[in-house]
């Protein structure tokens, strides 16, 4: 018998090992046919023409909130423990540090992401302008964001702790090494299991949504060389000289 079968009992297999690879094929595949078949609907949408205010405050906080959220999720999850112990981090200082800073990261995107589903909500020029793909992402979006903060609070902030890095991060290593191991996600407790569910989820519906644009980001404006403007002078407008009419001449006597 196969023995990550028989580690799970055979019903993580398709749950943590087929269903993920489905995901992650549907993302490269998708992102393929997406470019090809729709190059003019790459971007954001963006909607600021339409409402500006919640925008100039949800906008940020979700980008750099998102952006802290990921980079910790890619340190905990693809970094193994063994490598930041030999850095000098120790498990408690790394559980502190990442509860601390993912605690943030996460309060500034779920804020923004509030303000972007409210104004979306609330905005009738933005509502009816709402895409149908829109109306997949953002509770998708939600949920997997809420999932990841409720099990962050409930098992390491009001819990005990849990040492994810243990059981989910190699897991997660396990698929992208083409070595998978179910048995080690099984153990998670639940919320863990629903996040990252509901992260494959999210990756197989990215490409067909506005979330394509994240591969866009204009990183080459950071090195294109300034602009430089140069004011012309103004010159005076030519003063029009009136031209005198010519008398008619007087007709000769037959």
């Amino acid at each position: 018998m196969n023995p990550i079968a028989a580690a799970t009992g055979g019903a993580g297999l398709p749950l943590w090992v087929a269903f993920p690879y489905i995901c992650l094929a549907v993302f490269a595949v998708g992102h393929v046919w997406r470019y090809r078949q729709d190059q003019f609907g790459w971007t954001s949408r963006t909607t600021q023409l339409l409402e500006h205010r919640w925008l100039r405050w949800g906008s940020p906080l979700f980008h750099l909130g998102a952006f802290a959220v990921i980079a910790g999720h890619v340190i905990g999850l693809a970094v193994p423990a063994s490598w930041t112990e030999a850095a000098g981090i120790g498990e408690h200082a790394y559980h502190i540090t990442a509860v601390a800073l993912g605690s943030v990261a996460g309060v500034a995107m779920v804020t923004g992401l509030g303000m972007l589903c409210a104004r979306r909500l609330l905005t009738r020029r933005i509502r009816l302008t709402t895409d149908p793909s829109d109306k997949l992402l953002f509770p998708l979006l939600s949920i997997t964001v809420l999932l990841g903060i409720g099990a962050t609070a409930v098992e390491n902030v009001f819990g005990g702790g849990y040492d994810y890095r243990a059981t989910v991060s190699v897991w997660f290593r396990g698929i992208f090494a083409l070595s998978p191991r179910p048995e080690a996600i099984t153990g998670a407790p639940p919320l863990f299991q629903l996040h990252a569910l509901s992260a494959c989820l999210l990756f197989a519906a990215w490409p067909f949504t506005r979330l394509v644009h994240v591969w866009s980001a204009p990183i080459g404006y950071l090195a294109r060389p300034y602009l430089v403007y140069r004011r012309r002078a103004a010159t005076p407008a030519p003063v029009a000289h009136e031209v005198p009419t010519p008398e008619p001449r007087p007709r000769r006597a037959a």
